[in-house]
């Protein structure tokens, strides 16, 4: 039997930002999505909040790709922190990888 699809979400579920899922398909990676989110009232002195990479770090040799869903700085504004630690190739429209690319 074929090892399984495993979705992991690092940001993005039950508020509106920090966009970031993981795919694991057997035993590599692929990011879908590496966005950041503003902070609300609540966080005083705080400019963003990003996707814990811990993990992502912690797993830095498997992961193949990142693909960009598009442009949006909730979608792609986590990439500039996250390329300064891993390396691996960026996927999307000419357009978004523009956007992306243009705050690196």
């Amino acid at each position: 039997m074929a090892n399984p699809v495993r979705v992991a979400f690092l940001g993005g579920l039950g508020e509106i930002g920090r966009n970031c899922a993981v795919v694991e398909i057997d035993d590599r990676l692929m990011l879908l999505d590496c966005g950041l989110m503003f902070p609300d009232e609540q966080m005083p002195g705080v400019d963003l909040v990003l996707p814990d990479f811990t993990w992502l770090r912690d797993n830095a040799d498997r992961v193949e790709a990142c693909v960009l869903t598009h442009g949006h700085e909730d979608h792609t504004g986590g990439l500039s922190f996250l390329l300064r630690e891993l390396s691996f190739p960026l996927y999307g429209s000419p357009l978004t990888l523009g956007l992306a690319r243009s705050r690196i």
